[in-house]
């Protein structure tokens, strides 16, 4: 089985760069389809009420349809591997703050990663609560 860049046969990604929206913000919607079947994690995009949530699904179609068109992968079979934001540039404004001084203004921009497999998805590990026990 050879390896590219990192990404094995049953494998895609597609990349969106320059989200104009903080990496925190980014990874909160990241964290809520990390790991889900693709149609499941298209639900979830489209009734989020989060903003960046169309550039992720907008993002995440975009994978769909390389898996689909490049690498002949079924899309039923098609899951989150890997999803992953960082930091891109960083716009700086100023802002006319009191008695005549300037108070910086910060539009950060994101890059975001989408790694598609095809097979079945892990089941998510199910953390179980302990009960201290009376001494």
């Amino acid at each position: 089985m050879t390896e590219r860049y990192g990404i094995k046969e049953n494998q895609v990604r597609a990349f969106n760069k320059m989200i104009r929206v903080s990496h925190q913000k980014l990874n909160l919607v990241c964290d809520m389809v990390r790991g889900l079947p693709v149609d499941r994690a298209v639900d979830v995009l489209k009734f989020s009420k989060k903003r960046v949530s169309d550039e992720v699904l907008k993002t995440l179609l975009s994978a769909v349809a390389n898996a689909e068109n490049n690498k002949k992968l079924p899309v039923e079979s098609l899951f989150i591997k890997e999803i992953w934001c960082g930091k891109a540039l960083t716009m700086k404004r100023i802002m006319a703050g009191p008695r005549g001084s300037a108070r910086p203004i910060l539009k950060p921009f994101s890059n975001l990663t989408i790694v598609l497999e095809s097979g079945v998805a892990p089941a998510k590990k199910t953390v179980k609560k302990e009960t201290k026990k009376d001494k």
